[in-house]
């Protein structure tokens, strides 16, 4: 059987091997980062997880995929339109008993918590969130105001991003990310000055003979050795690598 190298594009959206996932109300669509952290991300014995800028949902599908039933997962998206389909994925996945989105801003989300819990520490942590996060600086603007929420910083900043899960995450939990490699090594010095520690770390390059282009990070408020590793997407004839056919076996149709 030929191998295709992604997953089974359908009017709209993606069919993968256990759910669907319509793209077309978000302005950021399916794409090979959200891929990477939804199969990366350590959900071993994590109860209760978290997906900050969810967009399609894509990423907390993933990890309720690959998760047991005693696992929550709770998606948070600032774009009405894009949370709307989100919470259509979810129904129409496996899982909708597991997954709960908020059209919210995570600011508000942060506080909401902590009044629900009458305390300004919310006490319904998670001990896994994960963000494909805005990474660009402002700059110009974007056709549209939901492309550029989802692509620039201006509206949820690297530093206010590391505030928020702080809040949100519990003292052993782990924090993953993906960027472009460049600003993941920023945003990896900066959560150390503000008490981060790295646990995981993955650098992505497209070929051997390329540079590295992307970075999945998983931080701690723990120190500990981080286990660090490289991941090449493609062999040299161009079709995936057997380490990215691996991570993604349970997600790409026919493989």
């Amino acid at each position: 059987m030929e191998l295709i190298d992604k997953p089974v594009f359908r009017r709209g959206g993606f069919t993968f091997k256990q759910f669907f996932v319509g793209h077309d109300k978000c302005a950021m669509k399916v794409g090979t980062d959200g891929v990477l952290l939804g199969a990366w991300a350590p959900v071993y014995n994590r109860k209760r997880c978290l997906d900050i800028g969810c967009g399609s949902g894509l990423i907390a599908l993933m990890i309720a995929q690959r998760t047991g039933r005693q696992t929550i997962i709770d998606a948070v998206e600032l774009d009405a339109f894009a949370a709307k389909q989100a919470n259509e994925n979810v129904q129409q996945s496996p899982w909708s008993s597991r997954i709960t989105v908020y059209q919210q801003d995570i600011h508000d989300f942060v506080h909401d918590y902590g009044q629900e819990n009458g305390t300004q520490e919310n006490s319904r942590q998670y001990d896994l969130v994960v963000s494909n996060p805005p990474y660009f600086e402002p700059a110009i603007a974007c056709r549209n105001e939901a492309r550029n929420q989802a692509r620039y910083t201006e509206s949820l900043t690297h530093k206010e991003l590391l505030a928020c899960v702080r809040k949100l995450i519990t003292q052993t939990g782990i924090f993953c990310v993906v960027l472009p490699y460049d600003i993941g090594q920023n945003f990896e010095s900066m959560a150390s000055e503000l008490g981060w520690f790295t646990a995981f770390r993955v650098n992505i390059r497209d070929r051997q003979d390329k540079p590295l282009h992307r970075l999945l990070l998983g931080l701690s408020l723990h120190q500990q050795e981080p286990q660090i590793s490289e991941l090449m997407l493609r062999a040299p004839n161009g079709e995936y690598s057997i380490d990215f056919r691996r991570l993604v076996t349970d997600f790409y149709l026919y493989y």
